[in-house]
């Protein structure tokens, strides 16, 4: 296997440790290489887009000529935030040469530039299409059998199209309901998979936000998960740590577990769940897990 320019974001440093963690135990499961790209920064997140369009950019730009000096082609982002910024602005500059000649003159100060030599990929995309579902399955050694598992997309991580690939319908994607299913668990199938989740409206629409999560959580909830998986660190810590939010303020008794989709494979490729990060969250999975295997143990017996 390849190895791979990682850009683990900020999230990933901070309140997405889990995240983190369980990504790098996984691929190193698997035979992925990931290697940080050096003195990465910032890719503007979701709001500098709408301050300076240029500027967040020029952000981007600056982490593919740093994977680019580095040779390293292939980069990685297990943010869909972080994705679809790195993703966008290296399209952009490939599609507009004089856009390319502003970023390169922006990155002349530090000493960079670049020439559109990098492909940018989620960390989903990478399992699924780069290792591939076989290869998965057959490296699982506790298959999730039982877990309900609700995919959370949101709206960040199929939104690129990718052009000439016609591998993935964008408004009506499996890939992830396929990743769930290699692992032993049931994908459920609920409406709100794709919808904003509200993050970006807490701050400035709270009720909004909050009648948006509480949709999210209900659809899933209806739809008989144990947990939601997602592959966003805003996504993450919006459905979780606003559960009590929700409740309080509509009236509602969740308690829904939302764990990254890299945790749920780690289980199901025996990795223990502290090397996961699990353990951490604000709404214990535990509960779930001690269940599922309680009921494995009930029809083993």
């Amino acid at each position: 296997m390849k190895t791979y320019a990682y850009y683990p974001g900020c999230s990933l440093e901070s309140m997405a440790v889990s995240y983190h963690v369980s990504a790098v135990e996984v691929a190193h499961l698997l035979g992925v290489t990931l290697v940080e790209i050096e003195d990465w920064n910032c890719c503007g997140a979701t709001a500098y887009s709408h301050v300076d369009e240029l500027l967040a950019q020029v952000l981007s730009a600056r982490n593919l000529a740093l994977a680019e000096k580095e040779q390293r082609p292939d980069l990685v982002a297990p943010c869909s935030g972080c994705f679809k910024n790195l993703y966008f602005a290296n399209e952009h500059m490939l599609e507009d040469a004089d856009l390319m000649d502003h970023m390169n003159f922006a990155l002349e100060a530090d000493d960079l530039s670049y020439s559109g030599g990098v492909t940018v990929h989620h960390l989903m995309d990478l399992f699924v299409r780069e290792v591939g579902l076989d290869a998965i399955r057959e490296k699982v050694e506790d298959p999730l059998e039982g877990l309900r598992v609700a995919p959370y997309y949101g709206c960040q991580m199929t939104r690129p199209r990718k052009p000439g690939e016609g591998l993935e319908d964008v408004e009506g994607p499996r890939f992830f309901e396929e990743l769930v299913g290699a692992l032993g668990a049931i994908p459920v199938d609920y409406p709100y998979r794709m919808r904003c989740c509200g993050a970006s409206l807490i701050a400035t629409s709270r009720q909004a936000a909050l009648s948006m999560l509480r949709d999210l959580l209900q659809s899933a909830m209806d739809a008989g998960a144990d947990v939601i998986a997602t592959s966003c660190p805003l996504c993450q810590i919006n459905l979780e740590v606003y559960q009590s939010e929700v409740n309080r303020e509509l009236g509602t008794e969740f308690s829904m577990p939302i764990m990254y989709f890299t945790q749920l494979m780690g289980l199901a490729l025996g990795i223990k769940p502290k090397q996961l990060g699990i353990g951490s969250e604000v709404v214990p999975v535990a509960p779930v897990l001690a269940c599922r295997q309680s009921q494995r143990t009930a029809v083993a017996g």
